[in-house]
């Protein structure tokens, strides 16, 4: 099959041949139909994130397909159900995972860093991860529920516990922050800001939900922060970009009590400024990575009833052959893009 390989000691890759991979127990082989790019496939690529396994590795982790072989063991399941594999495994060793709460897995390993991805023809999937994709839910949107929906989705509900009627800030309204917008509308936070650079990203987030939507570099945003919000400041807010510069404007925008949840990440050290003032705000400052493998079935429902809507989500589609193209355009920002996809 072909597929493509990094090696993380030089940051190379090359789209070559390699053996289809064998399902063993509890696994299944699929046959990948879609996998999206992500800004943690750059992290790796630029040596921002570490690689936690082999030296040479596939990337992908946002994978919609089609079981294509069954390993031993694998009940429920048969050839040709339409799948998302989640983005990661638990590790089996941990304390949790002994006493089988895989979703507490203090070493989980993540796919495409720790282990094979599916920017490939084939990759393989435990069959405990998979969820099972209507029929009406096409693989291009169902690709990207497997980080760049399900992840804002766990910040907004899980970390962030996001009430009806609470207002709410988004840093970065791109492949994360797009999402947590809708995301955050579709649980009946109000009002929606939105904050990004680009002004196609913010027209974008407010036609997506946004009820006001700012460029961050605007000196009267604190002061529309608190107009639009009644005097009071944010009850939440997600620095999806994770700089320095977007956490600290996002701290000093919320209110008494407020909660800040962190979902971008950067090699950027974060501040709190006097632990005075902070402990006076009585503000709340939560790190968030990932999500729970039930949050993509819930998910999937959301869109295959047509509650929630990802159809401007699919920036573009590029061949397995023309990875790098899709890399370079999300570097670049080319055309402000929401997800690329390969499609092996």
């Amino acid at each position: 099959m072909r597929a493509q390989r990094l090696d993380t000691r030089t940051l190379t890759f090359e789209v070559t041949d390699v053996p289809v991979p064998t399902p063993g127990p509890g696994e299944v082989l699929i046959r990948v139909a879609f996998c999206g790019i992500c800004h943690s496939d750059l992290s790796l690529l630029d040596g921002t994130f570490p690689a936690m396994g082999p030296a040479v590795i596939t990337q992908g982790h946002e994978a919609s397909g089609t079981i294509a072989a069954l390993g031993e063991g694998v009940v429920g399941w048969e050839v040709g159900d339409r799948v998302v594999p989640a983005a990661g495994r638990p590790c089996g060793r941990c304390p949790h995972c002994l006493r089988a709460d895989y979703g507490h897995c203090t070493a989980l390993q993540l796919m495409a860093f720790a282990y094979d991805g599916a920017w490939a023809e084939y990759t393989l999937a435990q069959a405990l991860g998979l969820t099972r994709i209507p029929d009406n839910v096409s693989m291009e949107q169902a690709a990207i529920l497997a980080d760049a929906v399900s992840t804002p989705y766990g910040a907004v509900v899980h970390t962030a516990e996001l009430k009806v009627g609470e207002s709410v800030g988004v840093w970065g309204a791109g492949g994360v922050g797009t999402h947590v917008v809708q995301l955050a509308r579709l649980v009946g936070a109000t009002p929606i800001v939105a904050v990004d650079l680009d002004e196609t990203v913010r027209q974008r987030a407010l036609d997506l939900g946004a009820d006001l939507a700012l460029d961050s570099r605007d000196p009267e945003l604190p002061a529309k922060i608190r107009e639009i919000t009644g005097g009071l400041g944010l009850d939440a807010a997600f620095d999806a970009v994770g700089l320095a510069v977007t956490f600290e404007q996002a701290l000093a925008s919320l209110g008494n009590g407020g909660r800040l949840v962190g979902v971008g990440m950067s090699a950027e050290e974060l501040r709190l400024g006097p632990s005075m003032m902070f402990n006076l705000s009585r503000a709340q400052v939560r790190g968030h990575l990932g999500y729970e493998v039930a949050d993509i079935g819930v998910l999937a429902r959301l869109v295959s009833t047509g509650r929630l809507d990802l159809s401007r989500s699919i920036s573009g589609v590029v061949p397995l052959e023309d990875v790098g193209e899709g890399i370079r355009r999300l570097q670049e920002r080319d055309g402000s893009p929401v997800r690329i996809l390969v499609q092996p």
